[in-house]
């Protein structure tokens, strides 16, 4: 079993760091994350937000903005276009 590292919220990542924190195999997608700025802890956010977590944490009273929303646009843009 591999353990995920424990990274720095407010650290940049590198593309290759972007690419272990999303996933799949798309290294397009993962340069426009690393062309945000966003840093570990923003991309996480926008994660999470991504997996559903922003319904539960209540989306409409507190919407995403700045890198986070950038970050999380970039990774629910296959989903608008089904």
């Amino acid at each position: 079993m591999t353990e995920k590292r424990r990274r720095a919220p407010h650290l940049h990542p590198t593309l290759s760091e972007i690419a272990e924190l999303v996933g799949g195999d798309d290294p397009v997608r993962h340069l426009r994350i690393l062309e945000t700025g966003a840093t570990f802890g923003e991309i996480e956010q926008a994660l999470a937000w991504a997996s559903g977590a922003g319904e539960a944490l209540g989306a409409e009273e507190r919407p995403l903005t700045g890198r986070v929303a950038a970050v999380y646009e970039i990774l629910t843009e296959d989903r608008e276009s089904d």
